[in-house]
């Protein structure tokens, strides 16, 4: 029999010391409640505890990433959205963790959505779109302040996801090709600008120095003959061209108009006199 309780007492001995011996991981903090009291922290490492007296509690200090699920928000113009994002939190301080609220990731879930549809709310959807830095920094700034007396940090907020209408989609993608329609009739209309400036100081050059003309028709005929072409164009000034074939045209009208004069005698058609043939002089 004395065996027997031999054996008892070590087993209870041994449950005992299962029971006051506990392990704290590196990424943990224990928080050590007696006769529920809190009466430290302990670190990473073997921790001694009084069996049944007291409590631990191990709180993570690792970086949390939490999805925060897409929200119906409207914008300040009046523009339905859904919009979604993602927090990261870590707990900074154990003991306030612990105490001061029952659940940290299930409050800061709740009040991260109710600060995202606040934050989304004030802008208007172009600002939502363009301008999320700013949001998250507005809604990281928010959150901190709710939950510092949580023992508990926000490390970052980024806005993941947000749906727009099927309408709104199709009223931006016009909105956007009437843009690109808009810049490239101004560079088109630049380039029509700076291709006349530069003709209009070749043209003046050109008058200064007539020579730099026949040199730019001598460029052009070589331009022809790259392409073997069996037609050959000379050119010429346009505006003496014209002039020219305005003058020929004139003498050709001028000398159609003329009637030449007869030449030699003409018979009078008076009746004779006395069976004689008056001449008539020529004019």
């Amino acid at each position: 029999m004395s065996y027997v309780w031999l054996v008892v007492i070590l087993v209870l001995l041994l449950f005992l010391l299962s029971l006051a011996l506990k392990v704290v991981k590196q990424y943990e903090q224990g928080v050590l409640f007696r006769l529920g009291r809190v009466i430290g922290v302990r670190r990473a490492g073997l921790t001694v505890i009084i069996p049944i007296i007291d409590v631990l509690n191990r709180v993570s200090l690792r970086i949390v990433t939490m999805p925060i699920q897409s929200q119906g928000i409207i914008t300040r113009d009046n523009v339905s959205v859904d919009v979604s994002a993602v927090a990261y939190f870590r707990v900074v301080d154990a003991v306030k963790s612990v105490v001061a609220i029952e659940s940290v990731g299930t409050a800061i879930n709740q009040i991260a959505q109710t600060t995202l549809r606040k934050v989304v709310g004030q802008h208007t959807l172009d600002e939502t779109l363009s301008e999320t830095d700013r949001i998250n920094v507005d809604i990281k700034t928010i959150l901190d302040v709710a939950t510092e007396d949580w023992g508990v940090e926000v490390t970052l907020v980024e806005l993941k996801d947000i749906q727009l209408p099927e309408s709104m989609k199709r009223a931006m993608a016009r909105q956007a090709e009437a843009e690109r329609e808009k810049r490239a009739k101004i560079i088109a209309a630049e380039g029509e600008a700076l291709a006349a400036d530069a003709l209009g100081a070749a043209a003046d050059i050109m008058m200064a120095h007539p020579l730099a003309l026949q040199l730019r028709n001598l460029q052009s005929l070589v331009e022809l003959g790259v392409d073997k072409n069996t037609t050959v164009v000379f050119p010429a000034p346009l505006m003496s061209t014209i002039g020219e074939l305005g003058a020929f045209l004139a003498r050709e009208a001028a000398a159609a108009n003329v009637v030449p004069a007869p030449r030699g005698p003409v018979v009078d058609a008076a009746p004779p006199v006395n069976g004689a043939v008056r001449p008539v002089p020529a004019s």
